[in-house]
Parts: structure tokens; sequence; C-alpha cells
């Protein structure tokens, strides 16, 4: 007989786990009743019960216990498959800890002290099938992929000829490849077969990090460029850098010296970052003032789709030929000036100048506005400190520099103008400036007049077609975002969408809106790709324009015409008072957008946090895409970082193939009434309150994260995906990226993680993508998107790579990690160039 002292000792570890149950099964009780209170599932309270009693007799030492918790654990289950089906990530929180307590309670030191001495026994049976029954639920989820799509898009390279792509002789010209935006290179010596031997050939450090005076928000977004022999990069603070293309080595370096790097404090600054710089070759063509090739028409009918609409040309006046030509080029001393730089960088400053540097030196062009300098500030009238600039290279086209910028979200309703200017790339001078608060008068501004405070602005890369005449701007929309209530005709025209404008005159061709009055920061972040698309009518001159809500819109790039249908679909109404919301929204035939979020669809470590997450989503206001801003606060799914964001995708037009990195992650809004707004810190523009000045409301905003700042909705949260071009089907899809550099515990999970950064295709099948928030730069096979390699980084790689042929014959890929500040991810300076070993482009 044993005594009370070694009865007392064995019940022991039965009690603490039955302690441990209790604890568990009261939260989830507690959690379940609050749930249920607000429409969601019954489970959690049902659990919390079925736990605490568990938890209770345990402690009692009865062996019901074992008996309570197996009907729970096989409950469970069934719960789950009925909820989730065999997702392997949705099944962790639902049973992966109840799974490990039924385990613990058939060990015999738990099992025991309640008179069950036997497996054989009928309550461990009973808890022994349940376990099991779990574990077979477990396993057979890691043979499915819910998610994916498998298929392979059987084409080789043979499509319409792209002669703008076939042009760039194994350079990188532009910040998209060409000034087409395709993200493409016909360089074909990496293939599917060799890219495995992919090695790093050298590493070069910029020494432009972040300081201690630096906002947090500062990126590494820079796609250099390789043309005129030389690489170009363009670092966080404007400095650019010219390498070697096959060493690495420095060739020359222009540091600005920003007016902003002394300032003690960036709070107002939403980003410091440089995507880009643009290349200019002189011609000897001079551009002309925007009054001279006034009278060019477009040559076009008025589009029929919906959405779309011709912009009348404006009349020309005495007056504006004037102000024009107070503007045009000089002559003698200043043209020789403008003629000393025949090769020449542009480069956009974060302190708000557009400077022009000889290519060849880096010095600055002295003809060019003033002395290689132009004040992008003139004629924008006030804003805060980081409020206005340029993050986005400009185009050079028929003798222009174009150039928009950003502007600061949710400040004010009295934010700078998003007027486009062009000016002459020689001498700098004003040829013409499109504000889309004044649409229709494009002639030079004066020097006493101030652009339409507040107008739509474009901050990302605009697209060029120089056959047609034409730039496409991917554009924003009218501040704040999140509320709409006083916008101006204009702003609700050119909002959220794309414009396309003639080049000489900067008159609106065509506008297709891909946003009704968005009220949700739903701005076109990606340059639009033109390329030429085979369909059953031929083939068709396209742009395809991604953007935040998911869809794809492919338009005819002459008229705005849509090339694959667009509807439009009914919206959820009711705004707050003194706004509104649009009835129908479009919606693309070519679409990620992401199913409606449900109360299953959230997750967790543990049913704990998943819990907490259901009562988070059950409490905002959601009634799926394009629910309204409210003072309760609204999911807001897709957030505002979008499905894609400035990356864009990329398209090969030769195997009318687009490659895609879808992302989604949910984000949160909450409107709040001015006298609340006027009390918070705005701490960044995606922290704190933004005050919206000017507005009835503020509005703080987030991602949808769980306590432990896990995303609320379940994985996986980043795709790669392959469209065929000639029938617009999504072909193939796959998770991409693992939580190795983003979760406490680094391990390479492969989740499927967002990437903020754009894809690139090249010649040879194989495409690349560096963005995701592990540190990886991954190859991939176009056709089917295997992932084919992947090489480690120094930093985050938050940046679309880009690709090139060497001095010596190699094709390079390169990429610039410096990390991203908003995203968390590891801050660096580094440009890494890869190569198959030197001699072996074998296949």
């Amino acid at each position: 007989m044993k005594t009370r002292g070694a009865l007392s000792k064995t019940r022991l570890l039965p009690s603490l786990v039955g302690l441990i149950l209790v604890l568990l099964g009261l939260a989830m009780l507690i959690g379940g009743i609050k749930l249920s209170q607000l429409g969601g599932s019954w489970y959690y309270l049902i659990a919390g019960v079925g736990v605490g009693l568990s938890g209770l007799l345990l402690i009692a030492a009865r062996r019901a216990a074992i008996w309570l918790f197996a009907i729970f654990l096989l409950a469970s289950t069934i719960w789950s498959l009925q909820e989730v089906g065999l997702d392997w990530w949705q099944l962790v929180p639902r049973l992966a800890l109840w799974f490990v307590v039924g385990i613990v309670l058939l060990l015999p030191w738990v099992r025991r002290p309640l008179g069950v001495t036997r497996m054989k026994s009928a309550s461990a049976a009973a808890l022994s099938i349940a376990v099991i029954l779990a574990g077979l639920t477990a396993i057979a989820s890691q043979f499915t992929n819910p998610h994916d799509i498998e298929g392979t898009i059987v084409r080789d390279a043979s499509g319409p000829n792209d002669a703008v792509a076939n042009a760039m002789n194994g350079d990188w010209p532009s910040y998209g490849g060409t000034e087409r935006g395709q993200r493409y290179s016909p360089l074909d010596q990496i293939t599917p077969e060799n890219v495995g031997k992919l090695e790093e050939v050298w590493r070069y450090r910029t020494g432009d990090i972040p300081g201690p005076n630096d906002p947090s928000e500062t990126t590494a977004e820079n796609t250099p460029l390789k043309v005129n022999g030389k690489l170009y990069v363009c670092t966080p603070h404007s400095q650019v850098i010219a390498l070697d293309p096959d060493s690495g080595k420095e060739l020359w370096r222009f540091d600005p010296k920003l007016s902003t790097q002394n300032a003690d404090s960036f709070k107002g600054w939403a980003h410091m970052t440089c995507r880009g710089v643009a290349y200019y070759e002189d011609d000897g063509a001079a551009a002309e003032p925007a009054y001279a090739s006034a009278e060019i028409g477009t040559g076009l009918a008025p589009p029929a789709s919906d959405g779309a609409a011709n912009g009348d040309a404006a009349p020309v006046t005495e007056e504006g030929k004037q102000q024009a030509a107070d503007q045009a080029p000089a002559s003698g001393v200043a043209a020789d000036l403008a003629d000393a730089c025949p090769r020449r960088l542009f480069l956009p400053t974060a302190d708000t100048r557009l400077i022009a540097l000889n290519a060849d030196t880096g010095e600055m062009c002295p003809g060019f506005g003033d002395n290689g300098s132009i004040d992008l500030t003139r004629n924008i009238g006030s804003f805060t400190a980081g409020g206005y600039y340029s993050t986005s290279p400009p185009s050079v086209a028929h003798g222009l520099v174009i150039i928009g910028g950003h502007v600061t979200d949710n400040e004010s309703t009295n934010e700078p103008s998003g007027v486009i200017r062009a000016y002459d790339a020689k001498d700098g001078h004003l040829v013409w400036n499109w504000d889309s608060g004044n649409p229709d008068d494009t002639t030079p501004i004066g020097p006493d007049e101030t652009y339409t405070r507040n107008s739509p602005n474009m901050w990302s890369v605009m697209s060029v077609d120089s056959d047609l005449g034409m730039i496409y701007l991917p554009m924003g929309n009218q501040m704040p975002d999140q509320w709409g209530g006083n916008r101006t005709p204009e702003a609700e025209k050119y909002s959220a969408g794309v414009t396309a404008l003639d080049i000489d005159t900067g008159q609106v061709r065509w506008t297709y809106q891909f946003t009704h009055h968005d009220l949700w920061d739903m701005d076109v972040g990606g340059q639009p790709s033109l390329v030429d698309i085979q369909t059953d009518e031929g083939v068709k001159p396209a742009l395809m324009a991604s953007t935040k809500q998911g869809s794809i819109y492919v338009l005819d790039r002459r008229t705005g015409e849509a090339i694959v249908p667009i509807h439009e679909i009914d919206a959820p109404q009711g705004a707050v008072e003194g706004d509104h919301t649009a009835a129908t929204q479009p919606h693309s035939e070519l679409s990620f957008s992401p199913d409606t979020l449900h109360g299953k669809d959230m997750w967790g470590v543990t049913p704990l946090d998943q819990m907490l997450c259901r009562i988070q989503f059950q409490s905002l206001r959601y009634e799926g895409m394009f629910t309204p801003p409210s003072l309760q606060g609204s999911l807001v799914y897709p957030g505002n970082f979008g499905v894609f964001d400035w990356g864009g995708i990329a398209v090969d037009p030769e195997r009318q193939i687009a490659f895609a990195s879808p992302a989604y992650m949910a984000f949160t809004s909450q409107l709040v009434p001015r006298e609340q707004a006027d009390g918070g810190e705005r701490i960044s523009e995606t922290e704190g309150v933004q005050p919206n000045a000017g507005a009835p409301y503020g509005v703080i905003m987030g991602a949808f994260l769980s306590r432990l700042g896990l995303p609320c909705q379940a994985p996986p949260w980043g795709y790669v995906a392959g469209v065929d071009l000639s029938n617009h089907q999504t072909v193939w899809q796959h998770k991409n990226g693992t939580v190795r550099d983003s979760a406490p515990v680094p391990m390479p999970l492969p989740m499927g993680v967002p990437a903020l950064g754009g894809p690139i295709m090249t010649g040879g099948g194989v495409a690349f993508l560096s963005g995701t928030l592990d540190q990886y730069l991954r190859a991939y096979d176009v056709t089917n998107g295997e992932e084919l390699w992947k090489g480690r980084l120094p930093a985050g790689g938050q940046t679309t790579p880009m690709t090139y042929e060497g001095k010596d014959g190699r094709q390079y890929v390169l990429v610039m990690a410096g990390g991203h500040g908003s995203l968390g991810t590891k801050q660096g300076d580094y440009v890494v160039a890869y190569a198959l070993p030197e001699g072996d482009d074998s296949n």
C-alpha cells in the first residue's frame, strides 16, 4: 500500500497538467463568450468548457478526464476538417496544442494515478484513437497544397517581336528594363538547366546606411541601370555611384549633399528612398515648347469602354505662347553648356531637386537648369519636411525629362500639387505641365502662380510608348486617403487609375479609373507594363496595370479600351457622415483579388491567439473588399500595401507570359473625430494618429496583427504566379518564401511571405525575385513556377533586381540589398552581382 506522501507525489504531474488545462479552459471560455456575442464561432466557448472540465477532473484524479479529453480532441479534429480541410498551417492552431496534450495524458506518469493502468483500457484506447486521427490529419495535410495552382505554360520564345526589348543590347537602360516597363531582358545565357550554378561574383558596399537622424522608413528600393558601359546605383540619400559592371569597382560618385541631412528630426518623413535614375543620350534634337506642337491631334476616336475618356486639348493663347517662349532655351554660351553633357543621368533628390549629371564623369551638367539643377519646389507652395519630393526616376522621351512626385499621405487637405512636369532634357526649361486639378491647360505656369493644391499625384514610375507619342501615368489620389467628402470633380476623375498623356504637349489622350472614389489608398503603385499581346483579333498593343486591389487591368494603350473584360461590381455602402461611397467598383477578369475573409480564416500559433484574432475580426466592420472606413474601425483587405505595389509585374513579350508576385496582408483603419485627432501624435506615415488636417476625421491605420505580432489572417501571405497572356488565365501559382528572417525563431518555414519589390524575366526562361521578407534572391522557371535556385543576401532585398551582359560576355544578375525600414527587414548598403562560373554557360 502506498503512503499518503507517495500518493501525493504521484498525483503531482496530473495535477499540474490539470491546472494548466483549467487556466486554458477559463481563458477560452471568457474569450468564447465574447466571440459568440459578436456573432462568431461557438467552438471556443464549448472548447473552454471541455478543456476546463478535463483539467478539474485531472486534479481530482478521475479517469473521466481521459474520456472527456478524448471526446474533445475527436470533436476538435472533425470541426477543424469541416472549417479548413487539409490545410496544414490552418490546422496548427486548431489541433497542435491539443494533440500534444493528448500524448501527455497517455504518458504512464499521468494516466496511472487516475487508475488507467493499461493502454488497453477503454478510456486510454479512446484517447489513443483520437490522437492517432489528429496525427493522421496532420500527416495527410503535408501532401496537399490547397492554395497552389499546378500547371505549365508550354510555349517557346516565338511570340510577337518587341523591337524595344530586342534593342537593349545586353544593357538595362531604364528602371523597368526599357521605357515600356516590361522588366524583361532578352538575355538567354542563364537557363532553367544551368541557373543552379549561379554564384556571387562581386559585392560592393555603398557606405550609405541609415543615420541617427534618419526616418525609420529609410528604404533601399533602387534598381540600378546598366548603360554607357557602366552600372549606375542610387542610394537612399540620393547619392549616385558608377560601378564597373564586371568587377563592381567604383568609378565615380556624386553626393548631392542633401539639405535635409543635418535636420534634427525626420518625424514628418514617410520615406527616404531613391528607386532609380534615368539615362539620356543626346541625339542632337531640342525639345520644343508645348505651344509649338499643340496642334498635334490624338488621332484616336473616344474609347468606348466604361471609365475611359479622351481629354480635349486646351486652346493655346498668345499669353501661353509668351510664357513658354520666356522659358525656351537660350542661345550662345547657354546652348554650348547644354551640349556639354551628351550622355547624362537625371537624379531626383530627397530635398526636392532634379539634377542632371554627366554620365561619364558624375559631374553636374552646368547647362541644365541652374548650373545642373532644377528646384522642384517652384510653384508648388508650402509643405512640411519630406512632404513632397520624387521617390521614383523620371522618364525621358522626345527630348523631354518628365517627372512627378510623392505627396505625404493623410497629413492635411492642403498638400502640394500632384503636377507632372516636362523639362527640356538639354537645358532644363519647362516645356509643359499637367496638373490633374487643372487638366486642360498644360501651358507652362507663370513664375508667380501655384499649381492646384492637393491635386492627385503620380509618385510611381510612368511608362512610355515613344512610337505612339504617349506616356502612361499610374495615378494616386487626392488627400486624405480615407475621407473624400470634399474631393473635386477633377480629383474624382483622375485618381487611382492610369492616365495617358501626349508626350509633346502633356494633353490627356485617355484616362481609365480602377477604383472609384478611393477611400482605401488604392493608388496605382506599379509601373504599367506595355506589351503587344496576341489575341483572337490579332496582335494588340496593350498596357497591363497591376493594382493594390489585385486586378490586373489590360487596356489597349492606344485608346484605353479594355482588352480583358472589366466588370463593375456592387460595392459595400455606408460611409461616415459627410462622405459617400461609389455604388460599384471595376473588376478585371484577370485578377488576383482575394476571397472575402471569414472568421475561419483567422490564424494564430495557438488556439488562444487565434481566438483573439477572431474576436478582433468580429469587432471590426467588414463586408468584403471596399468596406468603407468607419469610426468603429474597418478591416481593409487587401491592405494598403496591396496585392501589387510599386514592384509591379514582369512580362515576357515573346513567350507571352506574365510573372506576378501577389501578396495578401490585411490592414485596419479607424476614423478619428477631429478633436481626438488633434490630440493624437503622428509618429510616421504608418504609425500613430494621421491628422488629416482640414478634414472632419483623422485616421489610425495598421497591419491586422495578433498579440504576438503575427498576421491575424492565415498563411500563405505571398505567392509567385504565371499568367498566359493569350487567354489571361493564371496557369500556375505557388506560395513563396519563408519566415526565416521575420519569425521570433529563425526557422525557414515555407509559409509564403509577402514580397515588396518586383520580379524580372529573361529570354532564357528564368524569372528572378528578391523582395520577399526573407533575405534571398530566387530564380524560377517561368513555365511552371518551380523554384530553381536561391542565393542568400546580406540584407533585405526589397528592390527589383536587374540583369545585363558584362564586358566579359557573361550574363549578370544584380540586386541591391539594403533592407526596408517600414517592413523591419535587415538594413544594409550592399550591391551584389551573380553570374555563372566563368566560361560555363552550358545548358
